[in-house]
């Protein structure tokens, strides 16, 4: 079954028109009104960023600097945005996935000072490249990526912009892993800090954030009952495990598959039952891929799945699956049984139920991580990009170390603590400081038993 929205990053990216990046692409900008609601409802869920908001108020740590964004345009992004300008910065902003995209958000960010917004829901492929182009017209200092697209496409067409571009920060596993693929190969030329290294972001974001929405987003496709059902997930790492765990706990029986032994065994040890793909595939009532990688579930493990499966996608990119392996086999397409299901019916008459069309699920079906998760999220990327925006091009003062401008950069240990102690004084936790004592005994080498 074609589908004129899906986006795989295996083919060549259009050439797109040029437009100007001062004017927003949106489905309808009255929709403004309505999406301010949202915007509310989100920011009275995120205090750090809040917090962070009233201190780049007064601190201004993006003056006269422009920030170029792609990320899913939600409630939750437009929280961020709103703390980008609140520091001075000048925002324009391409979804990062047409099919996660609230035109009614897009349009309320629009209407904001400071801040345009390329963004409509179910774009093709050459209208999501022609965003990106957009928001790079802007000649941005700072870039914010989710999947490294936007990255991507400023190196690949749009060279003559690096001389410019002090940095940017990287919010997936994914997206890190094609920016290490790049520096590998001596292409990246700007330093771009990788959140999903932040310790906080793996352990709230992927796990428990990741965790608990990609089940949602299946339930709200779905609306079938976990609880007794073989459930396969592909993958055990922050993500997956998290998936595995909710699976769990809501009564699923789960089975894992792994490449990596030291993942593996983790799993088992942690109680699940670990098997290959292809022992798995036969048993599977729900699969989800949580990989990064490709063809998880390609021509072999299709042939093996049983009547009535379904199949969700947990990774960024819509290739976890092979979509078009299976169009290719389907006697018969039926589109949308329930909302964001389609099932498709092979030749030997089995019935597979693929969800969101292959892409991330609980973007798709649902609306991603809660608002407690993107808020602490997002606060490890202003502060990464604040960061970067006051070291410039040159990244030895702060980093502690010689850098090149091509590395990609973990999260520097002290945004992960201020992160973790401004989200512990948003719940009311406190906690226990070293004495002075203890500080002496933990810096020396000298003192012993």
């Amino acid at each position: 079954m074609a589908r004129t929205s899906r986006i795989t990053t295996a083919i060549s990216r259009p050439e797109p028109a040029r437009a100007a990046a001062q004017t927003s692409d949106l489905v309808d900008p009255g929709l403004a009104l309505a999406g301010r609601p949202g915007i509310a409802w989100a920011e009275r869920a995120m205090p750090v960023l809040g917090m962070l908001r009233a201190d780049f108020e007064a601190q201004r740590p993006f003056e006269g600097l422009t920030i170029a964004c792609c990320l899913h345009v939600t409630a939750e992004t437009a929280v961020l945005i709103r703390t980008l300008t609140a520091g001075g910065a000048a925002v324009h902003l391409a979804a990062s996935n047409p099919l996660s995209t609230q035109d009614d958000i897009a349009a309320a960010l629009a209407a904001e000072p400071g801040v345009t917004v390329q963004a409509r829901s179910g774009v093709d492929r050459a209208a999501y490249y022609e965003h990106l182009h957009r928001v790079l017209d802007s000649a941005p200092d700072l870039v914010m990526d989710d999947g490294c697209d936007l990255v991507n496409t400023l190196h690949e067409d749009r060279a003559e912009l690096l001389d410019r571009v002090r940095g940017g920060c990287e919010a997936t596993s994914s997206g890190a892993a094609r920016l290490r693929r790049m520096a590998a190969a001596g292409s990246l030329r700007v330093p771009i800090v990788a959140a999903e290294r932040s310790a906080i972001s793996r352990m709230i974001d992927h796990k428990y954030g990741t965790g608990q929405s990609v089940l949602d987003g299946i339930l709200r496709a779905t609306n079938t009952l976990v609880a007794g059902k073989t459930v396969v997930v592909a993958g055990f790492g922050a993500c997956g495990s998290g998936i595995a765990e909710r699976a769990r706990g809501l009564g699923a029986q789960v089975i894992i598959t792994e490449v990596d032994p030291v993942r593996a065994l983790g799993a088992l040890l942690q109680g699940f039952r670990v098997l290959p793909m292809t022992a798995a595939a036969p048993l599977a009532e729900l699969v989800i891929t949580a990989t990064g990688s490709r063809d998880v579930i390609g021509a072999a493990e299709l042939e093996l799945l049983p009547d009535g499966v379904m199949l969700a996608n947990a990774g960024h990119f819509d290739v976890e699956i092979d979509v078009e392996g299976l169009a290719d086999l389907a006697l018969e397409v039926n589109p949308g049984v329930r909302p964001y299901a389609d099932e498709y019916v092979l030749a030997d008459g089995r019935r597979l139920i693929l969800l969101a069309e292959g892409r991330v699920v609980n973007l798709v079906a649902g609306e991603g991580n809660p608002a407690a998760v993107m808020d602490t999220s997002f606060a490890v990327q202003v502060l990464a990009l604040a960061w970067l925006a006051g070291a410039g091009h040159d990244l030895t003062a702060a980093a502690g170390e010689i850098t090149t401008a091509g590395r990609v950069l973990d999260v520097p240990g002290e945004i992960d603590a201020r992160v973790a102690t401004l989200t512990l004084t948003s719940l009311g936790t406190r906690i226990d400081s070293l004495t002075e004592e203890q500080r002496r005994y933990l810096e020396s080498w000298q003192l012993g038993s």
